[in-house]
């Protein structure tokens, strides 16, 4: 079967040719580590590990890369202002100094890495940080400034992209159209608005500083990511992975900077840009309020799981709607999925028909929406065969952990009723008997009489 992807770069859906035959080699911005990501922050991971599972589903070798940004990336995305590093550093009343900056950064990686656990997402090959690289990111600065794309102001050393090859090209709009304005409005010597900083040098009082050719400073936001793809993936590489908010300013930048420096054209041959979570049609973020960790989702009883298989439901290249109800829908369907599942008996070899309809789902640019259609219509098919081997094919893709036995602790109160349920039902009083289903049922859990008694699951 053969994969189609959209590629922001041509605007149309094209099949998935690699540099390397049989070998998927993929980078993807990271996370800033200075607070908790919230739901919206995760779907992004989400999107970026199921493209890599249908890479590997359809025989592809993947090295995957993801970077981690502890330094150098300004609240503003511009070259001036406060680091959202140290704006964390201030919100937790911690000594201003490197060694705080440190451990607010190692304290929400983990964070990060834990609910990444939650939702069961694959490991990338690398997790680079960006503190760790400085070293590369130099060396790449000086091969831009080599070949000519690089000047110095009092900010430090900026990249003219007005050399660069049709800078435009990613965001698809004109140098006016890019609003790039008040990033630079207190930079009087950048020669285009659209310029932006390779290293900073007019901060002394920043709390991470390196030595460079030009001057102590620090790197701007955008060239630790050139940096570290370079070093795991090499002078080109095939896709490139993001939240559409980076089409315009730092992919744009990304692209300009990287060809400066290895004149590859194209640097990335596909790029995939993941739309937003969105509550009441507005964008989930920290800014506005309207976020959720996946913590907070646990505590209000949602499992993690459950949000994986909500943003299944939604196309990537679509904006998806969140909310409680919507959520609780979804794990109303997951528990009801595993449930239908754990009653099937194992009756042979994967069911290569729907297999099929599957594999031509998500191999028509990651379509899990319909993905999930196939799946449910095997389930239905009373005729079907080798349906457990089936779903544990599709479940390479959707990260669910479909066939895996939940070890879930029934409270007391549900056992109670669920007994005094068993001794109406020898008596054959059948109208309390069902009443006493309908308040199990009520309080989110499924009786099933068996020859034994009663079996009890989660619903």
């Amino acid at each position: 079967m053969v994969l189609k992807l959209y590629n922001t770069l041509t605007r149309k859906k094209q099949v998935f040719k690699p540099i390397k035959e049989g070998e998927a080699k993929i980078y993807g911005c990271g996370p800033t580590v200075y607070w908790t990501q919230h739901i919206g922050n995760l779907y992004r991971e989400i999107f970026e590990d199921i493209l890599e599972r249908v890479l590997r589903f359809d025989g592809y070798k993947t090295i995957h890369v993801r970077n981690i940004t502890d330094v150098g990336h300004l609240t503003s995305d511009a070259d001036d202002g406060e680091d959202k590093m140290v704006k964390a550093i201030k919100r937790e009343g911690l000594p201003m100094n490197s060694d705080s900056m440190l451990k607010i950064a190692k304290k929400y990686a983990d964070v990060f890495f834990a609910d990444r656990k939650k939702l069961n997402l694959l490991e990338p090959d690398y997790w680079p940080k960006a503190t760790e690289h400085i070293k590369e990111m130099i060396e790449l600065i000086k091969k831009i400034e080599k070949n000519g794309y690089a000047y110095k102001t009092s900010v430090g050393l900026i990249f003219d992209t007005s050399k660069a090859k049709n800078y435009t090209k990613l965001a698809n709009l004109k140098p006016d159209e890019l609003n790039f304005g008040s990033r630079v409005k207190t930079d009087e010597e950048r020669k285009n608005k659209t310029d932006f900083a390779l290293w900073i040098t007019n901060q002394p009082n920043h709390l991470m500083l390196w030595d460079s050719p030009w001057g102590k400073g620090f790197p701007g936001w955008h060239i630790e990511c050139s940096a570290m793809s370079h070093k795991y993936l090499g002078d080109r590489f095939d896709i490139h992975t993001g939240g559409e908010e980076h089409i315009p300013v730092h992919h744009t930048n990304e692209i300009a900077q990287s060809e400066a420096a290895f004149q590859k054209y194209p640097w990335v041959n596909y790029w995939l840009h993941l739309r937003w979570l969105v509550v009441k049609g507005g964008k989930m973020s920290k800014s506005l309020g309207n976020v959720y960790t996946i913590s907070e989702l646990e505590e209000k009883g949602f499992s993690p799981l459950s949000f994986r298989y909500l943003t299944l439901q939604g196309h990537y290249r679509k904006n998806l709607n969140f909310d409680l109800e919507s959520l609780e829908s979804a794990q109303n369907s997951y528990n009801r999925l595993k449930n239908i599942i754990v009653e099937i008996k194992d009756d042979g070899e994967a069911n290569e028909k729907y297999l099929k309809e599957f594999t031509k789902a998500i191999n028509d640019d990651l379509n899990m929406p319909q993905a999930l259609a196939v799946m449910w219509e095997l389930l239905r098919d009373s005729k079907a065969k080798g349906k457990l081997k089936t779903i544990a094919k599709m479940d390479e893709v959707f990260g669910l952990d479909l066939l895996k036995k939940d070890d879930v602790k029934i409270p007391e109160e549900i056992k109670k009723i669920a007994d005094e349920r068993q001794k109406v039902r020898d008596a054959k009083d059948w109208k309390k008997s069902d009443e006493l289903r309908d308040k199990i049922k009520s309080m989110g859990w499924e009786i099933k009489d068996t020859k034994e008694g009663y079996s009890l699951v989660k619903i």
